[in-house]
């Protein structure tokens, strides 16, 4: 594989390191490099076409690919573990930790790449996500809820944090006092924060929201008193009590748009409208100022999943 240049990874405070994996645009996708004593643990790992990135991280943290103890999905939605395959076949020593939901999908993804291609296409599917490339389930180990690994000598603790999927959990690290959130704690990008700090959108991507599972998800994240929330898309963000409100809120009101369309004809496009009326205002009450077209652009797909998403909630309920 060729290496890449590294602008694209950029170190934080206490041994990690955010890698923007390139997919979809500048800083919308993140995996993240944790680096104790020599040892290291990618977090996330984006689709395969970011596995050069992610390989050019070890050059940037001085360390070989024999230094790699663990590849760890937070879930197993392709933006988060579709190159984690590719990944592991380079990566001599890694062994992968997953939740038990989502570890039959790493050592056999045929189930995964069918589910892809017939929401995407085969030709989209194959661009951006490629031929996912099996685990070897001796290198697989599932995670429990409390369950601690130790890289060199730095624990990381799991949590099973289902609401965006049930075969999320996020990770501990009390050495920087934050999460690795995966897409529990939503999203939020980098455009679109405001002079009262990022904001902060829900990810209730189809199938398996659970408004209640989230609620509850978001209260043990908090217990811990974290000081810094790391999001998959994108990158760390502070003061997570306060964004939990926002984050909350939001959540609820979108329950509560959705229950009240689900009747109406064009159900979709409706739950589309709405998403982005309550996620307009959130930001226009956050001081943001940027013209709504260019948040309706930067929100565009995540107005598109979560209404499918909820769309999905509305009929199973």
């Amino acid at each position: 594989m060729s290496t890449p240049t590294a602008e694209f990874c950029q170190p934080l405070d206490h041994g990690i390191f955010v890698i923007d994996t390139g997919f979809v645009r500048p800083r919308f996708d993140a995996a993240y490099l944790v680096v104790e004593n020599g040892r290291a643990a990618y977090i996330d790992t984006g689709p395969n076409n970011a596995v050069p990135r992610l390989l050019a991280a070890l050059n940037v943290a001085g360390l070989e690919r024999s230094a790699v103890d663990y590849v760890i999905p937070t879930h197993v939605h392709l933006d988060h573990a579709g190159g984690a395959g590719l990944l592991m076949s380079e990566l001599p020593n890694a062994r992968m930790l997953v939740h038990p939901r989502g570890a039959r999908h790493m050592i056999d993804p045929t189930a995964l790449m069918e589910g892809v291609r017939a929401v995407y296409g085969v030709e989209v599917a194959n661009r951006d996500y490629g031929e996912l490339v099996p685990v070897p389930e001796e290198r697989v180990t599932t995670t429990s809820d409390g369950m601690v690994v130790m890289l060199g000598g730095r624990p990381l603790q799991f949590m099973d944090t289902p609401g965006h999927a049930k075969h999320h959990h996020c990770i501990w690290d009390e050495a920087s006092r934050g999460w690795f959130t995966g897409d529990t704690f939503g999203i939020a990008y980098p455009e679109l924060h405001t002079p009262n700090g990022p904001y902060v959108v829900p990810a209730t991507a189809p199938v398996q929201f659970d408004q209640v599972a989230l609620h509850e998800s978001i209260k043990r994240l908090l217990a811990q008193r974290p000081a810094q929330m790391y999001l998959t898309h994108f990158g760390a963000v502070a003061n997570p009590e306060q964004l939990s409100v926002q984050f909350l809120s939001q959540v609820d009101a979108m329950v509560a748009a959705a229950r009240s369309l689900a009747l109406v004809p064009d159900r979709h496009e409706q739950l589309k409208r709405a998403f982005a009326d309550i996620y307009i205002a959130e930001l226009r009450r956050s001081g943001s100022s940027q013209p709504e077209s260019f948040l309706r652009d930067i929100l565009a797909t995540d107005i598109e999943l979560n209404a499918q998403g909820l769309g999905a909630w509305l009929n199973k309920h």
